[in-house]
C-alpha cells in the first residue's frame, strides 16, 4: 500500500523509518531545525529551519526526500483546516525569532516530529510555542485552554503542558522548553499528546489538541559525520573529477604531515591511554574539552572568575566560544579520592537527566588535569543565598519552591531514573540556584547505585557533619532514607535562615534539629521562620517542618520516601506517620561533652573540629581505635 501526501509517494519502506527499531540509513546528520507549520527561515545567528508546510490531513505523515525528519498526524479536527497548520494575524512578538511564531503546526490528537539518521549522542532538544489561535481579551473565547503532555524518546517529559499558562495567561507570547537526551539508534521521537483535557470548542469547535511553533535539536559533543544530506546527481562528470582529484590532493597534503601527525599522536598517547581507562565502562562517553579551551573561558582561571571551593578544588565561571556561561570543577591532582570521585560524578550524571540536576556539559583530561565542566547557574549555592554573607531576599513562596524542587530531583534519582542513585551528600552548599531560583542537585562525587533488590549497602562513611544519618553515621549502613534524612536537615535550613549549627546563638539554638523539636513539642513551629521573612503561610511552614521532623527519625523505616515527600509537602496528602523526639537527641546535654563520650565513642578532636567533608571508615566496636562519628556529626558541630 502506498500513501501520496505532498505529491510524495510514501512507501511502506519509508513508513519504517519513522517507527523506532527500523533503520533509516547509515548516520549523516547530526542536528535539525523546523519551522513547524511555515516556511524555511533563517533565525537569529544565521540558523536555517526547514519548511514544515505539508498538508497532514487527520491521519497522515510526512517524511523529508533526504530522510532527515519526518513529521506524523493522527486525530480528527471537526473544523474547515486541511492542512493541520495555523498563521497568526499578530505581527509583533518579543523574541528575537519573531518569525518562527507567525506561523505553527497543530493537531487534534497526536502529533510527533522525527530526527532521523542522526549522529548517536547526546542532544539539547528545543521546543518553542506562542498559543496564537486562543487570543487574549475579555470576551467568551479567550477562556479557551489547550493541554497536552510532551514525550521525547518516549518518556514523558512536560505534562498537562498549557502554552498560555507557560507565558503567564498571554497568547503571542513566545516560550520555550530544553530537554537534553540521548540518541541511541540514530532516531529521535519528540511526541505532543492530547489526554482529553482543556476546552474542546473555545474558540472554535476542535481548537484542542498540541500545537508548536518550533523545534531544533543540536549536539552536545562534536560531530563526525558531514551533516549534508546525500546527492542524487548520479550522472556528474564535475563530481566525478573532483572524486579523482581530490583524495590524490588528500594523499599529498596528509604524506606532508605525516611525521607532524605521528608526532601528536606520540605526545598524547598517555593521555588517551589514561581516558579510555578511566572511563571504561561508562555507556555514555562525555565530550571532552581542550584545556586551552577551559583556560581562555575562564580567562586562565583568574581570581576574578573563581566562585568558591568545590569538593575537589576552585570552581570557576567561564564563558565558552559560543556563549555559554559555564562553570568549571578542578580535581586536586594529589588526590586518588579525588580520581575516583571524578570518574563517579561523570558516571552518575550522565547517567540521569532532570530539570532539578546540575547539567554536566563535559570534562577535560590534560595529562594530570582532571576538569568537570557544567552548566552555570547566576544565584550559585542555596547555602550562600540563605545565610552567606551575600545572602539573597528569599521569599516564603521562593524557599517553599526550592524545597518542592529539591525533594523532586531526589524521588527522581531514588525511584525514576534508569539507574537507582544515592547521593550521600544531600546538604545546603550541593543545592545550585539558576536565575529563576530553580534548585539543582550538584555534585555527585560521592554518589552510589544500588540495586533495588537489596535492603541496603554497606561502605565507606562520606558525607558533611550535619547531614549525615545516624545509621550511616554509625555503622555505614546506606540506603536512600540517608539522602532522606539530608533533605530534612535542607528544609529546616530553608524555613529558618541558618545552618545546622551556629555556635553564635545561644545554648537551646545552637542546633538546628535541637532546636526545631523543642518548637515542635511546644507548639512553637512558626518561632523557628527566618526573622528576615515578613510574609509567610503558617500551614505551609508547618507543613514543611513536620516533613522534615519525619525525614529526620532515627530509624530509617520510619523516614518517608522521597516521592512521598513530595506530595506531603504539595499539601495532595496529610503529613501523615508518627515522630517522636529521636533517640539521638534524648537525654544529651549538648553543653557537656561528657554526655557525648558515655554514650557514642568519641572521634579524634581533628575530625569533630570539622565542618567540611567527613570520610570515615566504620571499625568494629570493640576496637580501641573506633572512629565512628560522635553524635555531634550527625546534628552538627559539637563546640
Amino acid at each position: 500500500m502506498n500513501i501520496v501526501v505532498n505529491n510524495f509517494t510514501l512507501s511502506n519502506t519509508r513508513l519504517n523509518c519513522l517507527q523506532m527499531g527500523f533503520s533509516c540509513g547509515p548516520p549523516r546528520y547530526s542536528d535539525f531545525r523546523i519551522n513547524c507549520g511555515g516556511p524555511q527561515i533563517t533565525a537569529s545567528r544565521g540558523l536555517v529551519h526547514e519548511q514544515d508546510t505539508q498538508p497532514l490531513g487527520h491521519a497522515a505523515y510526512y517524511l523529508t526526500p533526504e530522510r532527515w525528519w519526518g513529521v506524523s498526524n493522527v486525530g480528527r479536527r471537526d473544523n474547515p483546516n486541511p492542512n493541520y497548520t495555523v498563521t497568526s494575524s499578530q505581527r509583533q512578538f518579543i523574541d528575537e525569532d519573531s518569525e518562527l511564531f507567525q506561523t505553527a503546526r497543530i493537531s487534534a490528537g497526536s502529533l510527533r516530529y522525527y530526527g532521523l539518521g542522526l549522529e548517536n549522542g547526546n542532544y539539547t532538544v528545543n521546543l518553542r510555542f506562542a498559543e496564537i489561535v486562543i487570543e487574549n481579551g475579555p470576551i467568551w473565547t479567550s477562556l479557551g485552554r489547550r493541554v497536552f503532555d510532551i514525550y521525547i524518546q518516549g518518556s514523558k517529559v512536560f505534562q498537562n503542558f498549557d502554552i498560555k499558562r507557560a507565558a503567564n495567561g498571554n497568547s503571542f507570547t513566545p516560550v520555550s522548553r530544553e530537554v537534553t537526551v540521548a540518541v541511541l539508534n540514530n532516531y529521535l521521537e519528540i511526541h505532543l499528546f492530547w489526554t482529553g483535557k482543556g476546552t474542546c470548542c473555545v474558540p472554535n469547535q476542535g481548537t484542542f489538541g498540541p500545537l508548536i511553533s518550533a523545534i531544533s535539536a543540536t549536539p552536545e559533543f562534536t560531530p563526525i559525520v558531514s551533516n549534508n544530506p546525500p546527492s542524487n546527481n548520479k550522472k556528474n562528470n564535475t563530481g566525478l573529477i573532483v572524486g579523482i582529484v581530490v583524495p590524490i590532493a588528500v594523499v599529498g597534503f596528509f604524506t606532508l604531515l605525516a611525521l607532524y601527525i605521528l608526532r601528536q599522536k606520540r605526545k598524547k598517547r598517555n593521555t588517551t591511554r589514561n581516558y579510555d581507562e578511566e572511563f571504561l565502562g561508562i555507556d555514555t562517553k562525555p565530550y571532552t574539552f581542550g584545556y586551552g579551551e577551559l583556560r581562555e573561558a575562564t580567562n586562565d582561571f583568574s581570581s576574578e572568575n573563581k566562585l568558591g571551593e568545590g569538593g575537589f578544588r576552585p570552581v570557576y565561571k567561564g564563558t565558552l566560544e559560543d556563549g555559554r556561561g559555564i562553570a568549571v570543577k578542578q580535581l586536586s591532582i594529589a588526590s586518588h579520592q579525588g580520581k575516583s570521585q571524578f570518574v563517579a560524578e561523570i558516571a552518575t550524571i550522565s547517567a540521569v537527566q532532570h530539570r532539578n540536576l546540575v547539567k554536566l556539559y563535559g570534562c577535560c583530561i590534560d595529562g594530570e588535569k582532571r576538569l568537570l565542566v557544567y552548566e552555570y547557574l547566576e544565584n550559585k549555592s542555596l547555602d550562600q543565598a540563605l545565610f552567606g554573607s551575600n545572602k539573597l531576599s528569599l521569599t516564603w513562596p521562593t524557599r517553599f519552591e526550592i524545597c518542592m524542587g529539591l525533594a523532586r530531583g531526589l524521588s527522581y534519582l531514588h525511584e525514576e531514573s534508569r539507574v537507582r542513585i544515592i547521593h550521600r551528600d544531600v546538604k545546603a552548599s550541593n543545592v545550585l540556584l539558576d536565575a529563576d531560583m530553580n534548585p539543582k542537585i550538584s555534585d555527585f562525587g560521592l554518589a552510589k547505585l544500588y540495586d533495588d533488590k537489596k535492603t541496603h549497602m554497606s561502605t565507606r562513611v562520606a558525607g558533611t557533619i550535619g547531614y549525615l544519618a545516624p545509621e550511616y553515621a554509625m555503622r555505614g549502613h546506606l540506603t536512600e532514607k540517608a539522602d532522606v534524612f539530608g533533605f530534612g536537615v535542607v528544609a529546616l535550613e530553608i524555613i529558618s535562615g541558618r545552618s545546622n549549627s551556629d555556635s553564635s546563638f545561644e545554648d537551646e539554638k545552637i542546633y538546628l534539629l535541637e532546636w526545631a523539636w523543642t518548637l515542635h513539642e511546644g507548639h512553637r513551629e512558626i518561632e523557628l521562620v527566618d526573622e528576615e521573612l515578613s510574609e509567610f503561610d503558617e500551614n505551609e511552614v508547618k507543613r514543611m517542618m513536620r516533613v522534615a521532623l519525619l525525614c529526620t527519625q532515627t530509624s530509617p523505616i520510619q523516614r518517608p520516601s522521597m516521592s512521598r515527600v513530595v506530595v506531603m509537602i504539595s499539601g495532595d496528602i496529610e503529613a501523615s506517620g508518627v515522630i517522636n523526639r529521636p533517640e539521638y537527641l534524648t537525654g544529651f546535654r549538648f553543653d557537656d561533652a561528657t554526655t557525648f563520650k558515655s554514650a557514642v565513642p568519641a572521634l579524634g578532636s581533628d575530625v569533630v573540629a570539622s565542618t567540611s567533608q567527613l570520610t570515615l571508615s566504620p571499625l568494629s566496636p570493640c576496637s580501641p581505635n573506633d572512629t565512628r562519628p560522635m553524635l555531634s556529626d550527625i546534628i552538627g558541630e559539637g563546640r
